[in-house]
């Protein structure tokens, strides 16, 4: 009964009380979703000697980490939408098979972003900026976090799908629980195992991680109205194509913007 209410009021409700239900929540995973990058440069900050040299490595790394999270979009930004679309048109089956295929997609996406990162973050760092003195702290976070790409990326794509489905609570609820987590782990690896910038980025993986399973745990359960479902985990070009087209430009503005953002702090 529950599932049937919240797939109704979508179709129901007026379009002015429809948008702050949904929007509200929304914005504010975003601004919760921020806490991860705030909260790491706040600890990595008072570490004893090497806080300010830490830092500043650890902030060459931020174009990295938005262009993860623009792949993420790309899927999910595009996906979720069609998948909507085909829920409006009471086609649930189709909306499912976008669902199992953005998924997929997402899965590989991670894979060839984890090895990339692995094998060239110290080339993209130093493009972005790093110098001899911060590289060394740079690589050492980034190598950590490139081994959470697939939690990162699994995280962001599939609670659009959450989301797209109205339940706006549970999406900002998926982000919430890996900001509080990261809080609470960031003094534990910083400080209690003195692993300093490679414990901010473990922290935040273990964090971005328990929101995966959060996340994926919804959509495989009884509350969902698109489940994913292992007969629909593939890639189907007609299905995943032009999920990643109308998913393209949310790809390129955020991707640019944090190359440019990053170009205008050097100059």
């Amino acid at each position: 009964m529950i599932v049937k209410d919240d797939k109704e009021f979508l179709g129901k409700e007026p379009i002015g009380k429809l948008l702050l239900r949904l929007a509200l929540p929304t914005v504010a995973a975003q601004l919760i979703n921020m806490l991860y990058n705030i909260v790491d440069r706040i600890y990595i900050g008072h570490i004893p000697e090497i806080g300010a040299t830490a830092l500043t490595g650890v902030g060459v790394c931020m174009p990295l980490i938005l262009i993860v999270s623009a792949f993420a979009a790309l899927v999910g930004y595009g996906g979720a939408p069609r998948a909507s679309i085909y829920m409006g048109k009471k086609d649930n089956e189709s909306a499912e098979k976008i669902l199992g295929n953005c998924f997929t997609l997402q899965i590989i996406i991670s894979v060839i972003l984890t090895v990339i990162l692995l094998i060239w973050n110290r080339d993209f760092l130093m493009a972005f900026g790093a110098s001899e003195n911060t590289i060394e702290y740079g690589v050492n976070y980034m190598n950590i976090y490139a081994l959470g790409t697939i939690f990162v990326e699994v995280t962001l794509g599939m609670n659009s799908f959450i989301t797209a489905q109205g339940f706006a609570k549970t999406g900002m609820l998926s982000v919430l629980i890996g900001a509080v987590s990261n809080i609470i782990l960031d003094p534990i690896f910083i400080f209690g195992f003195n692993m300093d910038v490679r414990g901010a980025a473990l922290a935040t993986i273990i964090s971005q991680a328990l929101s995966c399973i959060w996340v994926v745990w919804f959509l495989c359960g009884k509350k969902t109205t698109l489940k994913i479902k292992k007969k629909n985990i593939g890639l189907q070009p007609k299905v995943v194509l032009p999920c990643v087209a109308l998913g393209t430009s949310v790809f390129v503005m955020q991707a640019s913007e944090s190359v440019i953002r990053e170009l205008d702090q050097k100059a």
